[in-house]
């Protein structure tokens, strides 16, 4: 019979698909012999049969039953027992970390009998009322669904200008009877009072909150698949909110801002851990802890140390303490800012628990992207409004908004937003996606609006306590009496926490400069220059750029590039040199046609002369004209409008440019006279192209010419082209391999046969994508992408990450057939994609020789590349 649920001693932090990150790392803790207080978890398996059946699997119950009743046994207490009640917690843990995303409810097994027992073995009254008005609140919101608001709402009245601290046991013990009545008033029932029952329903809701709005959200944004589904935690309730010799806080084994080690985290005496992660109340510096509880402070950081060192990594722990007593809640392998993330992997490898090839598998192409960010200015004179906390690095600039859904408005229109809340929640995702950054009055690092904004690598400055926001009224206050007001610019610096008023200048980061060959003296970017370093040694795949003039060959090359994979011709022909391809099309005769062609071929000469230069000795894959003739002509409408009005007097060449554009005219030119029918069709295009590559490479000191034919769907079309070329080649005494571009699902499918007359291929996975899918993709983006999304149709667009399943597919197929036909046939991939880092994973995977993109993100596809030679999952920090 299949095992649903799992006592902490049974699992380890390896079964994190079964047991969730936070059920494995918990299990992983007690194995160790750390304190942890004891628990089950009830596995992804039982959350997907939920989520696929509407009810839990035949069986569950018992389960739950019978761990249940083990706990009870090891704690000496029954759940809810009115005079000495055992409470549980029911949280949530999938195998990658969602901060706040789905849900937790504490204190299960309270109700009116048992929270005087609480009181009477605590010996504080205080606290059992605090934590049953927790409860309900809890309970309230994330299991019965009511609106937050209206408890928050309740508590602030009876506050008053009062902290949470101030309030006593009657006062708390009123607002348990207010929260009552606000569950009978929103859903026409009582508080449930049977602990069984207040169990059984957080379970249920913890598994509803995987298909929750904002874990939809998220897990598209992070990519986590859709079908993994969340472990459920019980465990054995402990309390930081007993008194002032308890408490609650989040540590990391390292700084996850900048990668320093040291203490670094929040503590926040007489309280709950939700406390800290939202926000509410402001926390200390976890170095405090050290005066207010020094054993506990001692014991903190011996467990801190073992698990870095026991999981080789930087570690991210939820702790209390109850009187004194430290219990250790979570663990995981911490989420952190890019540049933390290469700092880390360089010092672990210094400091012995990790090698190179283990560090290279720790970053990403992303994190190195974030990094290439531009960083405000140093010399700028803005007003600086305040300084909160550094929570995320990076630059940046919008209009303030003080609602997600302003910054989800906004942003639709390509606008610019920061967001400012007093602190955040997990409703506000959508708009902290939307923003450019973030920006909170309360909250530490810890706070959920700082984990969240590092995970997404979102610019943030958290606890800016001199603000006082107004989001009702739509501003803050700034000292000094200035007010923001919605739509007024703001920048925020999340490397430093300065807050300024209106729009400050940016400059190139180091690490950019670093790439452009600047110094390597900053210790991020050593720790860049060694990752990527080692990741060029591993790698097999080369690296080229898109580049179409000697300027962008050379900055590619500055980036790292080993060639070009991509020149496409047909940017040379526009701006001046426009009106020499209208005579070409206007031409009537022979002689008209030639001498157009004879008019372009010197400028297509220095144009290829200029590229080789740039690249001395490297590949250079020169693609011939692609998009349809009719591109190069004026706009019909305007066109017809400029002879209609001029009527007879209307100029000779703009009638028969008009014509020539009417003549021209295609339903669907992505689909007509493009590629090599262009070459086919019109005679002399394609030689013209050829005899001036071939002119500049004699000419050139190492030319390494590559001769791409576009668009071929049968080996018929290449042959014909081919065959041209490699004569006006020998005639000019040069050598150039002449190979075709794959974006044709045709030619993939039959990529045996055109092998035979192909010396390479490589791959053009956009149109490929937009032939595939039957998507004209400057339609279809805008249409209802968005829909595909929200469905589930693809977790993200076939235009940025390759589809493995079809395209993909295409690509395996060519990649097979054409090297059964030509084994030494070298293969890459020209499209856009050959800068995403899963795309080039996939390209890896599939044996291409190499992946070429533009030239700012050659640097990420080499680091990519680097790590696809790698099998180490690295820090997964999702």
């Amino acid at each position: 019979m299949r095992k649903f649920v799992y006592d902490f001693t049974e699992g380890n932090k390896d079964l994190k698909d079964l047991l969730g990150g936070k059920g494995a790392n918990l299990a992983e803790m007690t194995n160790l012999g750390l304190p942890v207080p004891p628990g089950f978890t009830i596995t992804t398996e039982a959350c997907r049969h939920y989520l696929a059946e509407g009810d839990v699997p035949d069986g569950l119950a018992a389960e739950i039953a019978a761990h249940l009743e083990a706990l009870e046994t090891t704690m000496g207490k029954r759940l809810g027992d009115a005079a000495d009640p055992l409470l549980v917690s029911v949280r949530s843990g999938a195998k990658f970390s969602m901060p706040g995303m789905m849900e937790t409810v504490l204190n299960i097994g309270l109700n009116d009998a048992s929270v005087l027992g609480l009181a009477k073995q605590s010996g504080n009254e205080r606290f059992a009322w605090d934590s049953y008005r927790r409860l309900i609140q809890m309970f309230g919101k994330t299991v019965l669904g009511i609106e937050g608001e209206l408890f928050e709402a309740a508590l602030d009245e009876l506050k008053g200008s009062r902290q949470d601290t101030d309030l006593d046991a009657g006062d708390l013990q009123r607002l348990v009877e207010t929260y009552k009545g606000i569950v009978r008033e929103q859903k026409g029932r009582e508080f449930p009072s049977d602990p069984r029952e207040q169990m059984e329903l957080a379970i249920r809701a913890v598994f509803d909150s995987w298909n929750a709005p904002r874990a939809v959200l998220y897990r598209r944004q992070e990519r986590i698949p859709a079908e993994l589904g969340t472990a459920v935690n019980v465990v054995a309730m402990v309390f930081g909110n007993i008194g002032m010799d308890s408490g609650t806080g989040v540590a990391f084994t390292r700084d996850p801002g900048s990668g320093h080690q040291g203490v670094y985290g929040d503590y926040l005496q007489n309280a709950q851990g939700e406390d800290v992660v939202a926000g509410i109340r402001n926390t200390v510096p976890l170095q405090e802890l050290e005066r207010i509880d020094p054993a506990s402070y001692r014991e903190l950081l011996d467990i801190m140390s073992t698990l870095e060192n026991h999981y080789r990594d930087l570690c991210d722990i939820e702790f209390t303490i109850e009187r004194g007593k430290l219990w250790m809640l979570q663990t995981r392998v911490g989420k952190r800012t890019a540049g933390a993330a290469f700092c880390i992997a360089t010092q672990l490898v210094d400091e012995g628990l990790i090698d190179m090839d283990e560090a290279v598998s720790r970053v990403s192409g992303d994190q190195l992207a974030q990094l290439m960010f531009p960083r405000f200015s140093a010399t700028a004179d803005n007003t600086r409004l305040t300084t909160g906390m550094n929570a995320s690095p990076g630059a940046a600039v919008g209009k303030a908004v003080f609602t997600s859904a302003k910054a989800v408005e906004l942003a639709g229109r390509g606008e610019q937003v920061i967001l400012v809340r007093r602190e955040t929640n997990p409703d506000d995702l959508a708009g902290m996606i939307a923003a450019q950054g973030v920006l909170t009055s309360r909250g530490g690092k810890t706070s959920h609006a700082a984990v969240v904004a590092r995970g997404m690598g979102k610019t943030c400055v958290c606890g800016a306590e001199e603000l006082v926001v107004d989001t009702r009224a739509g501003r803050f206050t700034a000292p000094g009496g200035v007010v923001v007001s919605e739509g007024d610019v703001i920048s925020i610096d999340g490397s430093t926490g300065a807050v300024y008023l209106g729009e400050v200048p940016v400059v190139a980061s180091p690490v950019m400069e670093y790439f452009e060959g600047g110094p390597v003296e900053d210790e991020l970017v050593v720790a860049v220059d060694r990752i990527m370093r080692h990741a060029d040694a591993v790698r097999r795949l080369a690296v080229r750029a898109n580049a179409d003039t000697p300027e962008d060959a050379a900055r590619a090359r500055a980036f790292g590039a080993q060639g070009i994979g991509l020149c496409r011709t047909e940017h040379m022909f526009l701006g001046d040199r426009r009106k020499l391809v209208e005579d070409l099309i206007l031409a009537s005769t022979d002689e008209e046609r030639q001498a157009a062609l004879d008019a372009l071929e010197p400028l297509q000469k220095a144009d290829f002369a200029g590229i080789f230069a740039a690249m001395d000795g490297l590949p250079v894959t020169i693609r011939l004209i692609d998009p349809p003739l009719h591109e190069f002509l004026p706009d019909y409408t305007e066109l017809a409008v400029k002879v209609a009005l001029a009527g007879d007097a209307a100029d000779e060449k703009d009638r028969r440019l008009l014509d020539a554009v009417k003549r021209l005219h295609e339903q669907n030119p992505m689909l007509g006279l493009r590629g090599v029918r262009l070459g086919l069709v019109i005679p002399g295009l394609f030689a013209m192209q050829v005899r001036a590559i071939a002119d500049a490479a004699k000419e050139s000191a190492n030319p390494r010419a590559e001769i791409m034919i576009p668009l071929v769907g049968a080996v018929q079309e290449l042959e014909s082209v081919r065959e041209e070329a490699l004569r006006i080649l020998a005639d000019k005494g040069v050598d150039a391999m002449v190979g075709t571009m794959i974006e044709v699902p045709r030619a993939a499918l039959t990529a045996g046969q055109i092998a035979e007359a192909a010396e390479f291929f490589s791959f053009g996975t956009n149109d490929l994508t937009q032939m595939t899918w039957a998507f004209s993709r400057d339609d279809v983006e805008s249409a209802f992408f968005g829909k595909y999304l929200d469905l589930g149709i693809f977790g993200v667009s076939p235009f940025e990450s390759i589809d493995r399943d079809g395209v993909g597919r295409l690509m395996r197929i060519a990649v097979e057939e054409g090297r059964r036909t030509r084994p030494d046939l070298k293969i890459g991939i020209c499209g856009e994609h050959g800068g995403d880092p899963a795309s080039v994973h996939f390209c890896h995977e599939i044996g291409l020789d190499y992946v070429s993109c533009s030239p700012f993100r050659v640097a990420v596809a080499r680091l990519e590349a680097g790590r696809a030679a790698l099998t180490s999952d690295g820090s997964d920090t999702r």
